[in-house]
Order: C-alpha cells, then structure tokens, then sequence
C-alpha cells in the first residue's frame, strides 16, 4: 500500500499538524511539525507544544505559513513510522498535555453490544444468545432516538417494569453522556505504534473513532482519528473496572495528523463521515471490514464537548474527545459464537477520506516498551533546547 493512502485525499487543502520524536546530535525528543507540499516542517521554534497552536487565534494561518527546518518528505515519516524498528523521525501521538477523554455508548449498536457485556459478565460464550434476546425484549429502533426524550424516558420506564434495564441504558439514552479519562497526557501512541491488550484479557476489540482536538476555551479546533482500545472481558464482569478497561500501556492511539477546522474542513464533515476498520491477522488467515457511520451517532458532537466542559469542568490544557463508535464486532473468529477477539500481530487499520489513516499492530501491554515520557521529561525537554 502507497503511503499516501494514510493521509487525507485532499492532501493540498488539508492543514495538518501533529508531532514527531527527533534524534539530532542537539535535539532528543519531540516535536511540532506541520505538513506543507508534502513536506515534514518543524514548527517548534513558533509553538512549543500542540496545545499552544491550537489555542492561538492564528492556529490556521501558523500551520498554512510558518517557517522551520525541513525534515524530509511525508513519504519517509510515514515509513518511518511503519517500520518493525522505527526510526527517527518518526510519528507519535499529535496531543501532548491536553487531557484524553473519550464518549461511550454514543451509537445504539454499541449501546446493544455494552448491555450484552453486562449482561454475559464478560464471558464472550453467551453473547450470541443473550443478543437475540435483548433485541426481542427491546424490539426499537434505539438509533431512531434521542438521548433524554420523552421517548426514551418512557422507554426506560417500560424496560425497568420487565427488569432488564441497565446502566449503559441509561448513558445510552439518557440526558447525561458517559465521558470518562482514556488515558494521561503524553501516553497515546502515534501511527505505526503499537497498540496494548492487558494480558489477562480474553475478549476484546479496537474501537474506531474520531477524535475532537478542543481548545482551552472548549472551541473544537480540529479532528484525528483514534483506537480506543476495548477490553470487553474486563469491562463486563463490572463498569467498575472501566479504568482497567481502558487505560493500559498503549491502549490508547491517536493519528495520523491532526486536521485543524477551515473552509474545507468543518464540524459537518465531521459529522458525515463514515470510520472503517479493517482487521489482518497476522497468524491466521482473518480478515474483518467495518464501518462506523457518525450520522448513526445519537448526540451531536457539540452536544459532548458540552457535557465535557463549561462551567462545571474547565481544561486550561486543552483536551482530546473520542466520539464513540458504532463498531461492535460480532464476527466469529476462533470458533463458533465466540464472536471476534484480537490475537497478537493483528494489523489494524482506522480510516476516513477527509483524515487519512491510523494504523496500528497489536500487542500485550506488559509486553511493549514501558511509558517514560511523561510532564516532566517534556519540561526537562524544553528547558534543554531553550
């Protein structure tokens, strides 16, 4: 596959950002780039951090002209990137000290997919049968409605009479969004990276989104793409263990690029975009082809950034927001009504025309390299090359 394949099909109007780790006899670590001509520009000198562009006025105007040294062409950082021992520059994760939040339950296959988590307590062996069950008691077209309606509060008062409400009911049709912490600043991966499993997890999934970049003020600035890694195993004997779930070494990715918002680029193409998924395994012959339609998404994309700040909640760093995903893989794999479950080597790729593509192998999270990098290494960083 050519490498321009990963990067958006209006590549010439796209403003894109992100970060790259540099190995230079005066410089070590990370740093802003920007992508021009098919070009790898640092932008360093100007902004000092990716939250610090995004908060600037001029954000479209610093990514469209600003001057740096040249790092080559986009072709070679993708390679880069990809290779089995990359090597610098390459790409990491276009985020830094903004915080990582994600949105759950947002779609209502996902919805069905959670109470079935529940429901099995983590035990994929069930899932099929308890799926026809739940769709013969809920017998509505969940995706036709609104979170909060008076539909969907008589809804639930139906479901809690024959018992068989839930809690990811009531975040999925509710008033109120599920926005928990994905991961700590400065711990996702980056495109080419690879992704974590925690070792004691038997069933889980890549969870293919968008991801908002919003600024200091809670204004969107622009878009990403992201795997919010899923163990479903864990996260299904309790919604307790969302963070065991969730925030492992690695289990977080976001990439290629952070597209900023202008005239070609808007929260509506956002909000028209179809993700794909595609799934390779690497030992056996699997294959899975997805999509995730964000016009499916129950609440608007505004609709969360509000319910994650404002003045109950302010983020003076910025923060990256994954949208949900209507992707819940249901396809059998290693044997009749198992349903899919990621084996190791798995090669996933996360897609869409207007940003490119995010690709990632899997892996356990004990076993990839441990996250050092972290605040004080990056203020260690800067104050060095000062």
């Amino acid at each position: 596959m050519h490498t321009t394949t990963f990067l958006p099909e209006d590549l010439e109007s796209a403003l894109l950002a992100g970060r790259v780790w540099r190995e230079t006899p005066d410089q070590s670590g990370p740093a802003i780039v920007v992508i021009r001509n098919g070009e790898v520009i640092d932008i360093t000198s100007t902004c000092a951090c990716m939250a610090d562009l995004l908060d600037r006025d001029d954000a479209t105007a610093v990514v469209a002209r600003a001057e740096g040294e040249s790092l080559g062409s986009i072709e070679s950082l993708l390679e880069n990137s990809l290779s089995s021992s990359p090597h610098a520059p390459y790409l990491l994760a276009p985020c830094d000290v903004q915080a990582i939040k994600a949105c759950g339950v947002t779609f209502a296959v996902s919805l069905m997919e959670r109470v079935i988590e529940e429901q099995a307590a983590g035990d994929a062996a069930h899932a099929t049968a308890l799926r026809q069950e739940l769709q013969t008691v809920i017998g509505s077209d969940l995706s036709q409605m609104v979170p909060g309606s008076d539909e969907a509060l008589a809804l639930k008062a139906e479901l809690q009479q024959r018992g068989v409400w839930s809690q990811y009911m009531e975040v999925g049709i509710g008033p109120d969004a599920e926005v928990f912490t994905k991961a700590q600043p400065f711990s996702s991966v980056g495109f080419g990276s690879s992704v974590g499993l925690h070792p004691s997890s038997r069933w889980n999934n890549p969870e293919p989104e968008i991801v908002l970049a919003v600024d200091a003020t809670g204004q969107p600035r622009g878009a990403t793409l992201g795997n919010d890694v899923n163990l479903r195993d864990i996260e299904g004997r309790s919604a307790l263990l969302l963070g065991k779930a969730k925030d492992n070494n690695a289990s977080s990715a976001i990439g290629p690029f952070i597209r900023l918002f202008d005239e070609h680029f808007t929260l509506d193409t956002v909000r028209q975009a179809r993700v794909s998924l595609r799934i390779e395994g690497a030992d056996d012959s699997f294959v899975l082809d997805d999509s995730s339609d964000m016009r499916q998404i129950s609440r608007d994309p505004l609709d969360l950034v509000r319910q994650t700040v404002g003045p109950h909640h302010q983020y003076p760093d910025g923060f990256m927001l994954f949208l949900g995903t209507m992707f819940s893989p249901i396809l059998d794999r290693d044997g009749e009504g198992q349903g899919f479950t990621h084996h190791v080597g798995d090669l996933v790729t996360i897609a869409t025309p207007a940003l490119g593509a995010l690709v990632n192998r899997v892996d356990r999270s004990d076993r990839l390299p441990p996250w050092t990098f972290g605040i004080r290494q990056w203020h260690a960083h800067q104050a060095r090359h000062r």
